[in-house]
C-alpha cells in the first residue's frame, strides 16, 4: 500500500510541507476543493500506470470539510471510471477525531464509497476518547494506531498493552491494523509478536506501508 501525500512548490520552487498551506486552506474554506484536486490527480496518475486489479493500493486522506461535501461520492465514482482505476485499490483515510466530530456525515460517506468498492482507514486511532465505542459504528477496513502509543511500546508497558488491545479488538471486528511508527528492528519484532498486520515505515523518509509479518 502507498499513501498519497501532498506538497506545494512556492514561488522559488521550494517544496513546502502540508503544515505550511493546509491551515490557510482550512481557514478560507478551500479544503473540499483541495481534496477533490488531490483525488483527481492521484487517480489520474494511478490510472496512467496501468495497474491491474490486484496492483498496489493507494490511500488518500480526506479532510473534515469533505465529509459533508455534497456530491463527493459521485465525484469519486466519476474519477474512478474516467481513469479506469479499480475501486478496491483505493482507500480513504479519515482521522478518528474528524470522524467523531462529524459522525453521521462520516457514516453516510463511508457507506456510499464502500458500495463502490473503496475501503476506509481510521487514522490516529486511540488519540480520542471512547475510541472503541465509536469504532462499532464506523465500518472501516483498517485501523492506523496513533504513533504516540507505538513509538515507546518497547519500553513502556502501558503503551504496549494499549497497542496490543487495539490490535486485538480490531482483529475481532475483522479489521486490519497498521502501526504508524517503525523506528528499528526491535520495535518491528515487537509488532510482529503481537500480530500487527502492517507497519508504517518512515525510515529514509519513505511514507509507505508494508507487512509486519
Amino acid at each position: 500500500h502507498y499513501e498519497v501525500l501532498v506538497r506545494m512548490l512556492d514561488e522559488d520552487g521550494k517544496l513546502l510541507p502540508p503544515g505550511s498551506f493546509i491551515p490557510a486552506a482550512e481557514r478560507f474554506g478551500l479544503m473540499d476543493k483541495l481534496d477533490r484536486w488531490i483525488i483527481s490527480e492521484a487517480l489520474r496518475q494511478y490510472g496512467d500506470l496501468g495497474m491491474e486489479a490486484d496492483g498496489p493500493g493507494i490511500a488518500i486522506n480526506l479532510s473534515g470539510d469533505s465529509l459533508g461535501s455534497d456530491g463527493l461520492a459521485d465525484f469519486v465514482r466519476e474519477s474512478l471510471a474516467a481513469n479506469a482505476v479499480p475501486a478496491q485499490q483505493v482507500c480513504f483515510e479519515i482521522t478518528e477525531t474528524t470522524a467523531i466530530n462529524r459522525l453521521s456525515m462520516a457514516q453516510r460517506l463511508i457507506a456510499s464509497l464502500r458500495k463502490l468498492g473503496c475501503r476506509f482507514a481510521l487514522d490516529d486511532f486511540g488519540s480520542g476518547l471512547s475510541s472503541f465505542a465509536y469504532l462499532k459504528t464506523l465500518p472501516v477496513d483498517y485501523l492506523k494506531i496513533d504513533g504516540f502509543f507505538v513509538r515507546d511500546m518497547v519500553e513502556d508497558r502501558i503503551n504496549f498493552e494499549l497497542v496490543k488491545s487495539i490490535n486485538d479488538v480490531g482483529h475481532v471486528m475483522g479489521k486490519k491494523t497498521i502501526a504508524k511508527q517503525d523506528e528499528g528492528e526491535e520495535l518491528g519484532d515487537t509488532m510482529r509478536e503481537i500480530g500487527i498486520d502492517f507497519v508504517y515505515d518512515q525510515r529514509d523518509r519513505l511514507d509507505i506501508t508494508g507487512p509486519a509479518a
